[in-house]
């Protein structure tokens, strides 16, 4: 990174309030008298044509029905149902955001904040396998519940939970930063609401000179820019959130996924125009 350079600096600096929160989560705070309350223990995915499910990915889906026993409704959106949904619980500006969402990787970013927001539970991306595991403690109080991300720019590659999360563990070439999956809050929490404000914000600029990066723009960079940004203004946080450093002991990306090799896969149409 070059010394000087503003923008790199904001860049570390958050990487390192990451760091930092991922690396305490051994000994999580309590939550505050604020997020108390239990949440609706509803299981919301999305896929942007339901008519038009590849099955590999319908497979991924299908493994959270065994949640089903643990008393959990699953809820399933494509395109429309979100726009729908956006609409009628947010309003005509919100919905013309999520018009300008210009790939389904920025349309789910989108909705999930927006149905968290509003309603709380868990969102989960559909290409997410569940392993079985117990999930109600997660639904117990509403806490933002996050999973952490390490990305490796030496190697291109991400690092491990099991390394990036032990005390003091780091590389000049690591970046720390939030996952948008899961998104697991109560109604209402003010990390979500201000996620929400910066993408839509952000998606109404004007893109006459270029279509927005995803990433950063409604996905994972938005989501933590957002929490770093809360952090810095009003100082503590961490009784608003829990940093899940085990959630792949509850669930799996899977990688090897028909869709990845095409369009549909939005690191091949970032800042793209989307033609399925």
């Amino acid at each position: 990174m070059n010394a000087g350079n503003p923008t790199q600096e904001n860049h570390r600096a958050r990487s390192s309030f990451v760091r930092g929160l991922v690396q305490r989560s051994s000994d999580p705070a309590v939550a505050s008298s604020v997020f108390t309350s239990r949440l609706p223990k509803k299981i919301v995915q999305f896929w942007d044509d339901l008519d038009r499910l590849p099955g590999d990915v319908s497979k991924c889906i299908e493994t959270w029905k065994e949640t089903e026993e643990q008393g959990f409704e699953r809820l399933l959106f494509d395109e429309g149902q979100a726009r729908d949904f956006i609409r009628r619980k947010l309003g005509a500006r919100h919905k013309l955001a999520y018009d300008k969402c210009y790939h389904p990787a920025m349309q789910s970013d989108y909705f999930r904040l927006c149905y968290i927001l509003v309603e709380g539970g868990c969102y989960i991306d559909a290409d997410d396998v569940y392993d079985g595991s117990q999930i109600q403690h997660l639904f117990s109080d509403g806490r933002l519940k996050l999973q952490p991300l390490c990305y490796d720019v030496a190697t291109n590659m991400m690092v491990h939970p099991s390394l990036f999360t032990r005390p003091g563990a780091n590389a000049d070439s690591w970046i720390f930063y939030f996952n948008n999956n899961p998104l697991i809050a109560g109604c209402g929490h003010p990390l979500i609401e201000r996620a929400l404000a910066h993408a839509t914000l952000s998606l109404e600029k004007d893109m006459t000179n270029g279509l927005p990066e995803i990433q950063s723009t409604t996905g994972p960079g938005n989501l933590t820019k957002s929490i770093f940004d809360a952090a810095t203004e009003s100082g503590e946080i961490e009784q608003t959130l829990l940093v899940l450093c085990d959630w792949e002991n509850i669930a799996k990306t899977k990688w090897e996924l028909s869709y990845r090799n095409d369009p549909r896969n939005w690191r091949l149409s970032n800042c793209r125009a989307y033609q399925e």
